[in-house]
């Protein structure tokens, strides 16, 4: 089993990190508050979480990594829910930061779970009930405590629009509508850094 991985980061877009150690290069999926955190680094140190798919045609095997154990614990808890993929629990993570996260399933605030995309209220209330004693046990709440800090945000220019639409895309979304949310986020916040153009996105493409 893979604990972690460090080297160099030769690849990041807001949905993949390419780690390059020891002559390897490795493709992990990444959640956009990972992006947020190694995007301006050369040498980063990713905590692993390997999903091994079998029973297909093909057998696949994914890499995700996170910048911290806290957020790689969050989105083990995230996938023992059920109706919480890996895509899913990725999703919720980029849509939130961690400690958000954590704040929403403590208080029970089910509205703000609701308000990812792909999450319905049932699921919203399943993964409130199923993990906010996890994470109270875990000790995670009291971890996570501290809020989300705001980003620099960078000049506006078709950059940021093509590498948020590619970020929801991987996500699997379809770039028109993606495409047409990005754009008119970005009309009325021409200075939003990629991150933030893609969570307010999640919450807005139907």
């Amino acid at each position: 089993m893979i604990e972690y991985i460090k080297g160099e980061l030769t690849e990041v877009t807001p949905a993949t990190a390419t780690v390059e150690a020891h002559g390897v290069g490795y493709l992990l999926n990444i959640s956009l508050n990972t992006y947020t955190a190694i995007q301006d680094k050369k040498e980063v140190k990713l905590y692993v979480h390997e999903a091994i798919m079998t029973g297909g045609r093909d057998d696949s095997y994914t890499l995700y990594g996170f910048f911290n154990k806290q957020e790689r614990e969050i989105y083990r808890m995230l996938i023992t829910v059920s109706g919480v993929g890996s895509n899913t629990a990725r999703m919720i993570l980029s849509a939130t930061s961690a400690s958000e996260l954590v704040n929403i399933i403590s208080t029970g605030n089910e509205k703000a779970l609701k308000g990812v995309k792909g999450i319905g209220l049932k699921t919203a209330q399943r993964i409130i009930v199923d993990l906010r004693d996890k994470m109270s046990a875990s000790g995670i709440i009291q971890d996570m405590a501290s809020g989300m800090t705001g980003a620099a945000a960078p000049q506006v220019n078709q950059e940021v629009r093509d590498e948020a639409v590619g970020a929801l895309t991987m996500l699997g979304f379809s770039p028109a509508p993606s495409a047409k949310v990005v754009t008119d986020i970005l009309q009325g916040n021409p200075q939003m850094p990629v991150e933030q153009v893609i969570k307010q996105a999640l919450k807005l493409i139907k």
